[in-house]
């Protein structure tokens, strides 16, 4: 195999959570432009048959499958169903982003079960996919898992940035993504053995037509002077899926704009 080839994903099938979302949809093409085959794992069928129906029509080798990572059983339910058509699952990005409708309070206002049922959902769910999909690649002796995590999991937030908007950095989310960095460097250690590579790819604020005040401020923070667009995470991701990153485990890749670097 020539160097440039270690960057293919050919022969290769990927799953990716979340994969109709603003992130996951560009994952599922960029995986599947580099050879993967990649099943859109998606508690909304409805965005995931459409982003299969445009990413087929490119010919690439596209499928949906019902997943909500809230669900332990969904989770199980959807892995048998890939493993009936796909003889192997190589990559396994988890990517989902769930939470509840009163995601965004201010910290002194969050209620304990919100906090609750976003850990569930997001970290849970995030820790029982590594968990279920850890075990079909240690009996393949071999797998790719990929968290995606985030700047706000490894620096606390710039409270400035959301000044007379209504947005804010929600205290949850820096728990969730925070646990789910460690956890990442916890499962490598621990699946290395099993020849099973797990990395998170931490982006900074990724640009989502937010008020222009917010994205004004963002911007003046970021070295390279703009917000991340989804086709940023895209390249980190695939090349950590790839044999070319076959001795990178355990890292946590900042994808910020050079925020981190300040």
């Amino acid at each position: 195999m020539g160097f440039p080839d270690k960057f293919r994903l050919d022969g290769k099938t990927a799953v990716v959570t979340g994969g109709a979302g603003l992130i996951g949809a560009a994952l599922c093409r960029g995986l599947a432009e580099s050879g993967a085959k990649v099943y859109i794992a998606e508690a909304d069928m409805q965005r995931a048959h459409l982003l299969k129906k445009r990413l087929s029509a490119c010919g690439h080798s596209i499928e949906s499958i019902k997943m909500d990572i809230a669900r332990v059983s969904s989770i199980i339910s959807g892995i048998k169903k890939i493993k009936k058509t796909a003889q192997k699952i190589d990559i396994w990005i988890n990517n989902a982003y769930p939470r509840t409708s009163d995601w965004g309070q201010p910290f002194e206002k969050v209620q304990p079960l919100s906090l609750k049922k976003n850990i569930d959902s997001h970290m849970n769910g995030y820790f029982h996919c590594c968990q279920k999909i850890f075990t079909v690649m240690k009996n393949q002796k071999s797998g790719v898992i990929v968290n995606i995590g985030s700047h706000y999991g490894v620096l606390g937030p710039n409270f400035s940035v959301y000044k007379d908007t209504a947005m804010t950095m929600p205290a949850a989310y820096a728990l969730i993504k925070g646990g789910i960095v460690n956890f990442s460097r916890y499962l490598a250690t621990y699946g290395a053995a099993h020849h099973i590579r797990v990395n998170a790819v931490c982006p900074g604020g990724v640009y989502n037509k937010q008020d222009k005040r917010f994205v004004a401020r963002y911007k003046k923070l970021i070295p390279c002077g703009r917000m991340a667009l989804p086709d940023d995470v895209v390249g980190p991701v695939v090349f950590l899926c790839s044999d070319a990153a076959s001795y990178m485990t355990g890292q946590v890749v900042m994808v910020d704009g050079g925020l981190s670097a300040w």
